[in-house]
């Protein structure tokens, strides 16, 4: 077999998009050359954000065979894997946590592939090689975060060291319930009461759904939606990780994995959720509203969701992290496994312990959630 050549890229516009989509398969956007591309070309991923992209890629000859997302990190905003603690421990007794490693999507908990081959490379080989790019550098650590478990279990077997942590978010699976009405019949007679109570709701103040997909997001839309995502942002006191134009940068390169919910009153849009999709998966990500209204939130983020996905035949719907109310509305808990590379050997005992604590806690809380479906138990 030829030779793997590990290359460090500083921006990933140094590979042309179509050898690196070429890797890349279609069910998660998120990996794409463009959506990379537009939140560096925007700055949302930029040394001067504290995300210094370090792309790893693999080559044999001028062939491009392997590419793995990587950035510098000098700080831990952005993630969803949360680790200041570690950060502060590290630094309390003398060590420079950041900068570290760390291989995810920015801004972006949706888990999927991180690591694309071609099919000929052998994936323990190539993993092998990836590693020393962050085990014989001078960072503290390297983060693995939401990768698929077929992935993680790769990983562990590449390098069985490596701590993995775990976590839960809640997503929806298509159980051939064929249509809405038949996702409800599935449900327990109160949450179809209740279902049908917000949806109607929604209705009685005057409101309509609108999915907007594709071409059909026009320049007005996109800048309607922003509006509105600044908005959630700003009643916490600050702005969205993302500009205005890492969304028209989406919207003018990655058109076909759009699907903009939009609310209107009185035939004037006044709020907007913004989801991307792939060949099986819905995913939620973006949302916010101009008005204060009854379920709304429910209807747009969630069952104009599992309609769409029940309409194109999407398997899954990804509605984002977080959120212990999407249980009532039938989006159960999914475990998640992120790792993480620890240099010194101090700090990744605590690390490990931390880990095997978290992980306890993590079993009972999903425990908890499976038995709180409310899915008819016969």
């Amino acid at each position: 077999m030829p030779e793997l050549v590990l290359s460090e890229l500083s921006a990933i516009e140094a590979v042309p998009a179509a050898r690196w989509n070429a890797l890349v398969g279609d069910d998660h956007p998120f990996l794409r050359h463009e959506f990379l591309h537009a939140l560096e070309a925007s700055g949302a991923a930029s040394p001067a954000t504290g995300w210094v992209p370090r792309h790893l890629t693999l080559w044999e000859g001028e062939t491009l065979v392997g590419i793995l997302p990587h950035y510098h990190k000098h700080h831990s905003y952005g993630e969803y894997v949360f680790d200041w603690s570690w950060a502060e421990a590290w630094e309390r007794v003398g060590g420079d946590y950041y900068p570290k490693g760390l291989s995810a999507i920015p801004f972006t908990p949706a888990p999927g592939p991180r690591l694309a081959l071609a099919p000929h490379v052998d994936p323990l080989a190539a993993r092998r090689r990836l590693a020393r790019a962050w085990e014989a550098g001078e960072l503290s650590s390297w983060h693995l975060l939401f990768a698929e478990e077929d992935e993680v279990s790769a990983w562990r077997e590449a390098r069985p060291q490596l701590l993995a942590r775990q976590g839960v978010q809640f997503q929806w699976q298509d159980r051939g319930y064929g249509d809405f009405a038949g996702f409800l019949a599935a449900l327990t007679a109160k949450r179809r009461k209740a279902i049908r109570r917000e949806r109607r709701l929604v209705a009685e103040q005057g409101l309509t759904l609108h999915r907007l997909e594709g071409e059909a997001i026009d320049a007005a839309a996109m800048a309607h939606f922003f509006r509105c995502y600044e908005i959630t942002y700003l009643e916490r006191g600050r702005h969205g990780y993302l500009g205005l134009d890492f969304f028209e940068r989406l919207r003018r390169t990655l058109p076909e994995s759009l699907l903009l919910i939009q609310a209107r009153l009185a035939g004037q849009p006044v709020a907007a959720a913004l989801c991307l999709q792939g060949a099986r998966t819905l995913y939620g990500r973006y949302w916010g509203s101009e008005v204060t209204a009854d379920c709304l939130h429910f209807e747009a983020c969630y069952y104009q969701g599992i309609e769409h996905c029940l309409g194109r035949g999407l398997a899954r719907f990804d509605p984002g992290t977080q959120g212990e109310h999407k249980l009532a509305r039938g989006f159960a808990p999914c475990r998640l496994t992120s790792l993480h590379h620890i240099a010194d050997a101090r700090l990744r005992d605590g690390v490990a312990r931390f880990c095997a604590e978290e992980r306890r806690h993590v079993e009972a809380y999903v425990a908890a959630a499976e038995a709180a479906l409310p899915f008819r138990r016969d």
